[in-house]
This record gives structure tokens, sequence and C-alpha cells, in this order.
């Protein structure tokens, strides 16, 4: 038998009883996906940048909520959002709570990475841990090592803890169930090990708690307001926190925003902007708002939105996304690639956008095109290893631990590849897809 054929083998050999996603599958492919060195490298130092990022965006948020920045940066933050919802997010005792996890959604494009969003909630924890563990299985060193996921998770409740799982995010559910048995699996796992329960019917009870319920799904979660409630007085440690502003999509754009270049300035060192500033995409805010007759949206070259929709098929190399605080704000539901769509649906997409302010902003970003690529995978209609194009996504997973909130132990624990034919621009996890880990060339 072939090696491919072998590595085939093991890998199915290997999926858990229970699956790690529900009615969920993919393509599998006998390899990882090899990166250069360099774009390797850049991944490790990364997770640094974006946990400065990640505090320097809670600062202005707070620095704007409190006058010392411009008002309209929390307005926008803030809009749509209970009031109750607000008021925890801005709670004294939650001044240095940040996300333990934070994955940014790269595009490996040929110019390098485009960070289209940053999720401090996300999926595929236990996916990748899997991935990692049964590659490394196979004599590959992945990034991250075997280990890493499972590792980095630990490290962010040292003292276990709970796993609150919604009906929202019950996909997900099959691989922290995963995760969970490997994190018991261990000798000496702390604080009486870890335990994934229904976020709906869920109770305090002074283990720390994992939260995988989203902020917008709250009139779902009875117990959320008891969670907060202990998190706010000590008593458990909740990551990640309520602060419904950090999950806003909007920070692209706030990031290139020029009235806040000062203020950006004052959290982050220059050669950081700088790099930033090379990943994410031009980005802007939907905001209805009038211009100037003699001033135009900056980059755009128009005077209102509208004008969009007169853009040539080229000019519309542009990205529509609903910001967040919403079921439409996650796995794809709200994008529209303005090149990809015909005129009358293109001219929709933005009066919905204009539409929806301020109650659910959007966001415009500019397009980038993931490189091209070959990659094998198991043919199971073939029964054979075959290649194909693809284009990729990577996920790299950085967990933040340790008792400084102002200086955390930043560590990667793996990166999660999803490719997909080349023929979609929208690269999300589809049966027609491939996940993989990924280790460095050579």
């Amino acid at each position: 038998m072939p090696d491919a054929e072998r590595s085939i083998d093991a890998i199915r050999a290997a999926f858990p009883e229970g699956g790690l996603f529900a009615d969920k599958d993919w393509l599998v492919s006998p390899q990882p996906l090899a990166l250069p060195k360099k774009v390797a490298r850049e991944l490790e130092t990364l997770g640094h940048q974006l946990a400065l990022f990640v505090r320097a965006a809670d600062t202005l948020y707070r620095q704007s909520a409190k006058g010392r920045a411009p008002a309209w940066l929390a307005a926008y933050l803030d809009a749509g959002k209970p009031a109750a919802l607000v008021e925890q997010s801005r709670h004294p005792a939650l001044v240095d709570a940040l996300p333990r996890v934070i994955r940014p959604d790269l595009l490996w494009t040929d110019e390098g990475f485009a960070i289209t969003e940053l999720d401090n909630l996300p999926g595929g924890i236990g996916l990748t841990a899997w991935l990692n563990r049964t590659y490394a299985s196979l004599g590959h060193a992945v990034l991250g090592g075997g280990e890493g996921m499972v590792d980095g998770f630990a490290s962010i409740l040292p003292r276990g803890g709970d796993i609150a799982v919604s009906e929202e995010s019950a996909d997900y559910r099959p691989e922290m169930e995963w995760l969970a048995a490997q994190l018991n699996g261990r000798t000496g796992a702390g604080g009486g090990g870890f335990e994934v329960c229904d976020a709906e019917t869920y109770a305090p009870r002074g283990r720390d708690v994992y939260r995988f319920y989203e902020l917008f799904d709250l009139d779902n979660i009875p117990s959320a307001e008891a969670l907060f409630g202990a998190a706010a007085a000590g008593e458990i440690a909740l990551t990640a926190p309520h602060k419904p502003y950090l999950e806003e999509k909007l920070w692209s754009a706030l990031f290139w925003s020029r009235p806040l270049r000062g203020h950006w300035a004052k959290q982050m060192r220059a050669a950081h902007i700088k790099r930033l500033e090379t990943m994410f995409p031009r980005s802007w805010v939907v905001d209805p708002a009038p211009v100037p007759h003699h001033a135009e949206l900056p980059g755009l070259g128009i005077t209102e939105w509208s004008q969009m929709a007169e853009f040539s098929q080229k000019e519309r190399a542009l990205v529509l996304k609903i910001s967040g605080f919403s079921e439409l704000a996650w796995g794809s539901r709200s994008v529209r690639i303005g090149e990809d769509l015909p005129a009358e649906e293109w001219s929709a997409a933005i009066e919905r956008a204009v539409g929806d302010f301020p109650e659910h902003p959007w966001v415009l970003q500019q397009f980038r095109r993931a490189r091209v690529f070959e990659h094998p995978f198991w043919d199971e209609g073939a029964g054979e290893v075959r290649t194909m194009p693809v284009r990729a996504r990577l996920c790299p997973y950085y967990f933040l631990a340790g008792d400084n909130p102002a200086k955390p132990a930043v560590t990667l624990g793996g990166v999660l590849a999803t490719l997909v034919p080349s023929d979609k621009k929208v690269i999300h996890g589809m049966r027609d897809g491939i996940l993989v880990p990924c280790v460095v060339e050579g």
C-alpha cells in the first residue's frame, strides 16, 4: 500500500467515535499544509502583536466611553446592544479582562497574509487539537506541536473548569467534548477537570468557565447574568468576558480611521502598527451620515454609499459584511463580494447595509484574493489520492495565559488550514474543502 493511502487509513482510524462536528465532514488529505519558513515565522510572532492590538482596542473603547477619545467610537461599538450588556462590559472589575483565545482568519495571498477578521470565541479548537495530534503521530512536525492546542487550552483554565456550550454553538459541542476528555485523561488535570455543560441550563458552581455562547443570544442563556456577577465578584474566571465591543468586525475599519491614528500610536509601537497595516485590508464603517459636497469617503471617491452601485465589476473588488452582535455575523452568512454579484444584488446589499445602521453596522472591506496552489486529497469516489487547485484560509490559535493580563504569555497552539476549491471566493468549512494542520516546508 502506498504511503499516502496508509496515512489516509491511519487518519480515518483516529477519528473519534462521536465525531468532531455535528453533521459536518470534510475531505481528508495525507499531507499537512507546508508553509515556507518565513511564513511560519510570521505566524509565530503574530500572536503577540494581535494581543497588543486587542488590548489597545479595549483601551480605546474605554477611553471613548469616558470622553478621553472620540465619543463616536463607543457609539459605533455599542449600537444595537442592550443597555444592561453595555453596562456589564464597562464594569470596573472587567477593566483588565481580555479574551484568552485569539484566532485571526488569514487569507494567504501572493502578497502575504490578509486578516479578514479576529475571532475571540472561535470554533475549531478541538478539531485543530485532534488534527495536530493525528498528523504528529504520522511523523509530521506540526506547528504548535502535537499537544500544543491541548496545552494551550489547559493554560487559560489552569484550575480546570466548565465549558458552557449553547444551542446556537451546538455544532461545536462534539469537538469540545473530545477536548475535555483529552484534558481529563492527563495525569494531574487541575481543578477537578473539565466538563462540557449546556449553557441554557448552567448554574455557576464556583468553577472557572469557558464561554461558548454568543452575547447576542443572551436572552436564551438565563445563567449569563449570574455568570457575569460571579466573574465581576472575582469568584470565577470567565473567558471570553462579556465585552461585546471586542467581538465587532468594525475594528478593522477603526484601525484605518484617520482621526484615530494618534490614539492608536499611543497604544502600540510604530513597528507594530506598520505590520498590521500590511495585513488588515482597508476597511470602512458603512455610516450613512452626510458627507460635505467638497469631500468624499476616503479611498472610495464617492460622497454617499449608494454611488457604489455604479461601480464597474473591477471596481467592486469589495466585501460587505455585518459587524457583529447578530446571528448573521459568523460563518460568512452575511458576506457579499461585490465583483461576484449582479449589479442589482450588489445594489441591494448596499441598501441593506445602509438601512441596518446604526443598530447593526456593516463593514466594507477591500477584497484580497487568496493565492492558488495544488494540494492532495483522498477522492472517495475514485478510491485514490488526487490533487486539486485550492485557496487557503489559515487560522492560528493563540492562547493568552498567566496572572498578569497586561503581559500575558502568548503561545501558538496550532494552525488550522482550510483549503477550498480555487473557484470558491468565500473560504469557509465545507464538504468539498480540505482541513489540515500546518508544518514548515522541508
